[in-house]
This record gives C-alpha cells, structure tokens and sequence, in this order.
C-alpha cells in the first residue's frame, strides 16, 4: 500500500483511493482480516479511501500458509501541477526523508544473509535496540501528509522514492535534461540494520545503494534558497529530513 501511495506523490499527485487483492491457498479468516486491517490503516494515514478488493482462495496453487498480496491507487493531480521535473537545473538541492528502515525492497538478499549468519530473529541485538524481526518488519514509511504540507508552501521540482534499485535507479527517473545527483552519503543516518547488511553481505557501496534506501526513503529535489524552509516544514510535520546532496550538470547518473 506504502509502495503505491508513495510513488503517487513522485507525480504531484494527491492519493485518492486503493483496491487491494489477497490470495492464499485456504482463507484464513483471521489472517485475511489482520491483513486488510494493515491496509486499512495505511489508508487513513494516507487520507485515501478503500474502496474494495478481491480475495481468492486458490488450493493447489498455494501451499498451505502461502498468501500474495498486490493493490493499486488512484491519484489525482492538475497538469500544472505535476512534478516533471523540466525545471530542475545544475544547483538544486536534493533533501532526503528519512526511511523507518528496510522498507519493502532487497529482502531476497535479506533472506540469505540470515540464514548464511545463522540468525535467530527473535534475538534481542543491543546495537539494533530490538529484535531482528523488529527492525526488519517495521511498516514502510507514508510521505503522503508531510509531502502534501510541503507543496502548500514550496515548489517541489522533482521527487523519488527510493525503492527497488536504491539510489541508482530511482533519482534519475526525475531527469529529463542532462543533470545528475551528487550524493554525500557521509552525510545519511542510516538505521542499525545496515551495520548486519553491510558486514554481512560485504558488497561495495554502489551494489548497497543500488539495493537498498540505505535510510532515505524519499528523495526531493527544490531551489537550493528553500533547503532550510523545507526541511523545517517537512520535520515539523514527523519526518526526519536534511541535506544529502544536489543537483549537477552530468549525465543522469548518481555520484556517491
């Protein structure tokens, strides 16, 4: 629901509405309701409405205890209004939003370095602050409020969620002119959990950036005289957002 809602924002738009799609082998009453119950609560704090949904019972295509779940929404933005990012130029400023942690991406990687370390995700980690299964199931962060408060008072001139294909993939999709992203990563709290990926997984910082959030979970670019006036409205509206970075003439590429 996060992931939809999210990327809605990337356009300037305004969520509307979701449907969301659950199959499993055999229903489970009460797994299915815990499972919309999540939904549903993603909704209201995203300030759209669940209009409805399928749920299909599919024996003998999923085992037992297997589930997919898939969904959609629906925004609505004027076309003046939409971030194109056609007024980006060499100079803007790039903010990132905190993430609340691994959000929805790289878990296949996840999956293995857990069962490579021999981890116990019930374990209690002094470093993390929790167990493993805590930091590693924490919902993935809604920017809907906190964005929408920002474009009242600031011009967003281009937006990225950071998800599959971490930094590398995503904060290019904002440029239609020759320009690129110069990252300081010195400068991005990352979350206890990225110490266990990073030491685990021994990848370079180009593979964990193409992966991961690495602890930013939204990315926007504005005119570099707004950064402080951004940042105050988008931290007095729960986020946790700074300076990581700005814009380049370049070649739509991201420099770490």
């Amino acid at each position: 629901m996060a992931m939809c809602v999210n990327d809605i924002l990337c356009a300037g738009a305004t969520p509307l509405f979701f449907l969301d799609y659950v199959a499993t082998g055999k229903i489970s009453p009460e797994k299915i309701a815990e499972v919309v119950g999540g939904i549903s609560e993603g909704c209201v704090q995203s300030g759209c409405a669940l209009i409805g949904g399928e749920t299909a019972e599919m024996p003998g295509f999923y085992n037992t205890g297997e589930y997919d779940v898939a969904g959609f929404a629906v925004g609505i933005v004027d076309k003046k209004d939409m971030i194109s990012g056609k007024d980006l130029q060499s100079g803007d400023i790039l903010i990132g939003l905190a993430s609340s942690g691994v959000h929805s991406n790289g878990y296949s990687l996840i999956r293995k370095l857990i069962e490579h370390s021999n981890i116990n995700l019930e374990e209690y980690d002094e470093y993390l602050g929790e167990t493993y299964k805590e930091a590693l199931l924490k919902p993935t962060k809604l920017y809907v409020k906190s964005i929408l408060a920002l474009k009242q008072h600031i011009k967003i001139k281009g937006m990225a969620h950071i998800t599959g294909g971490g930094f590398i993939e995503n904060i290019p999709r904002m440029f239609i002119s020759e320009l690129s992203a110069k990252i300081d990563i010195e400068t991005i709290k990352k979350p206890p959990i990225y110490k266990f990926i990073e030491e685990t997984s021994k990848l370079p910082k180009e593979k964990l950036y193409n992966t991961f959030n690495m602890g930013i979970g939204m990315v926007i670019a504005i005119d570099k005289e707004d950064a402080k006036a951004a940042c105050d409205i988008l931290n007095a509206n729960g986020e946790d957002a700074y300076v990581i970075g700005e814009i380049i003439d370049g070649n739509k590429e991201v420099i770490l």
